[in-house]
């Protein structure tokens, strides 16, 4: 068995552990009946509206993609970059932390002919612009604390106080490369050398050699950054627009189930909260986290009706963008692969 088809079967083992972990942990000591009768006699019309809200946030970051690439001098099909988006959230999904996302999405954009040293930018300012915007909820409840939030984070606070510490390290880590390439990369080499002398230079080896190949990415997202402030703080509005509507998802599920105890903005953070806190677990698509953060939130607002909608509100925000990208991705194929154009 060759190494590539066997990470495939390892992830795709742990996806199915992760999903059969987390479907136990829903129904665990609940009546699947009457949470299934619960489902039936909610307003079902509201769930259209939710899977629209999961196309949207998957199409504003193919909105992105083409905005940067075309500010970069590429003149991808926006077609495309829709097909990109979808790559790379099926992708994401289903490996731990996300991380095979990108990866994929290089792969077909390598295919159509786009220059590899742009789009590894372009998606690495997706990516700290993505992160951002997690951080931004997190700091906005922890400075503004407002009340009605704060008590029902209660429960979770240590896991939303964790999640804002792992991506305020990474995206430090990342706008450190990005603003001072050069002195961020002499820090980064000294921690290496220091871990080698420990541990054996044998085992810092291949994170030398991803730093060093990495580097003029970097020092070309600088320049960028730098040269179109504008187009960089389009991006941010853009991302937070898109980050609001997979978060709105869960308040349109409340109102299927004729819950309006919370208005539209503390649904948006207290989702924002569980995505921040699971964000950096490896875990695909923070299976398992989400279930049981979303159960300690929304238990006191949604009572009985915690597990209800808690099915249908990860069953579109997770499940449904799952389906919908497996099938997009499998046109994507088609659609960039099957064709002449690109590199052979």
């Amino acid at each position: 068995m060759n190494g590539k088809l066997k990470k495939i079967i390892t992830n795709g083992a742990f996806l199915l552990l992760c999903i059969g972990i987390s479907v136990y942990f829903v129904f665990s000591g609940q009546d699947f009946q009457a949470v299934m009768t619960y489902i039936m006699d909610s307003s079902q019309g509201y769930w259209f509206i939710g899977l629209v809200l999961v196309i949207a946030f998957i199409l504003c970051e193919s909105l992105i993609i083409h905005y940067l690439l075309c500010a970069f001098g590429e003149t991808p099909k926006p077609s495309h970059c829709c097909l990109y988006s979808f790559v790379g959230f099926f992708f994401s999904l289903v490996t731990p932390t996300a991380s095979g996302g990108q990866p994929m999405q290089l792969v077909f954009m390598k295919r159509d002919g786009l220059s590899m040293v742009r789009c590894i930018v372009t998606l690495l300012l997706v990516t700290i612009t993505y992160k951002s915007v997690l951080i931004l909820v997190g700091l906005i409840i922890l400075i503004f604390r407002p009340a009605s939030i704060i008590t029902l984070l209660a429960p979770a606070m240590v896991w939303v106080r964790l999640g804002i510490l792992l991506n305020i390290i990474c995206v430090g880590a990342m706008f450190a490369l990005v603003l001072v390439p050069s002195t961020a990369a002499t820090v980064a080499f000294s921690g290496l050398n220091l871990i080698g002398k420990i541990a054996g230079e044998e085992r810092t080896t291949h994170w030398r050699e991803l730093l060093s190949a990495s580097l003029e990415t970097y020092k070309d997202a600088s320049a960028f950054i730098k040269s179109h402030k504008r187009v960089m703080g389009n991006v941010m509005l853009i991302t937070v627009a898109q980050r609001c509507l997979l978060f709105a998802v869960t308040y349109v599920v409340l109102l299927s189930f004729d819950i309006d105890a919370l208005n539209i903005a503390e649904t948006v953070l207290l989702q924002g909260s569980i995505s921040l806190s699971a964000d950096m677990l490896p875990l695909p698509g923070g299976l398992g986290i989400s279930e049981h953060l979303y159960t300690l939130i929304f238990q006191s607002v949604c009572g009985d009706l915690t597990a209800p909608t808690l099915v249908i509100s990860r069953g579109l925000s997770f499940y449904a963008q799952l389906l919908v990208s497996a099938l997009l991705s499998a046109v994507a194929y088609m659609v960039i692969f099957g064709s002449k154009k690109g590199a052979e």
